[in-house]
């Protein structure tokens, strides 16, 4: 359910994964597995990426949430 809202936010943010993982720090195959469920962020990385969208990591928990 993750992968599906942070997708969602990716491209709302008119970001690409690369983009995404650039500005996070982190690797693009990463942002894909994450975006696939075959990965979980840490809360660490959770808020690295969120920063990165420009948006609060509350507000993809509550997409999360609203999904369950």
């Amino acid at each position: 359910m993750l992968g599906d809202v942070l997708r969602h936010f990716r491209e709302e943010a008119g970001m690409t994964q690369e983009a995404l993982a650039f500005e996070a720090g982190v690797d693009r195959t990463y942002i894909s597995q994450l975006e696939r469920n075959k990965k979980s962020p840490t809360v660490d990385v959770l808020f690295r990426l969120c920063d990165a969208m420009g948006i609060k990591a509350s507000e993809l928990i509550v997409r999360v949430e609203d999904k369950r």
